[in-house]
């Protein structure tokens, strides 16, 4: 797993202030990226209001910069995350699955206080 944008806390081991893209998701988020056949996109991960727990996320492509973005390169991916969604998604890990019972995107929050059975919100 690779991993970006560490501080350390009192001189001891680093701890993740941003997102994190597994492997196995910048391998899946690269196919995807070339299927589009364009070279200005990244991955977008933003938590929006919304969802049955209060938050919701998203991830999808986009060619802009916003004021404010932090931008995050995993396995030639870049990935981009909204001055507001960043407090929400430090330390969160996105990772993509694909098994018999199940296939897509996955996101592990340590800041989710809980989340609802479908996954894709949280509060």
């Amino acid at each position: 797993m690779s991993v970006q944008d560490t501080t350390t806390l009192d001189g001891g081991a680093p701890s993740v202030t941003g997102v994190v893209l597994s492997d196995p998701a910048a391998a899946k988020v690269k196919a995807l990226l070339d299927q589009e056949g364009r070279d200005d996109l990244r991955l977008r991960i933003a938590v929006q209001p919304g969802g049955c727990s209060g938050l919701r996320y998203q991830l999808f492509f986009d060619e802009r910069f916003l004021d404010g973005d932090q931008t995050y390169e995993f396995g030639g991916v870049e990935v981009i995350v909204d001055r507001m969604s960043g407090p929400y998604l430090g330390g969160a890990t996105i990772d993509f699955v694909d098994t018999i019972e199940k296939q897509g995107f996955t996101i592990d929050n340590p800041n989710a206080g809980s989340s609802c059975a479908c996954g894709d919100s949280f509060s």
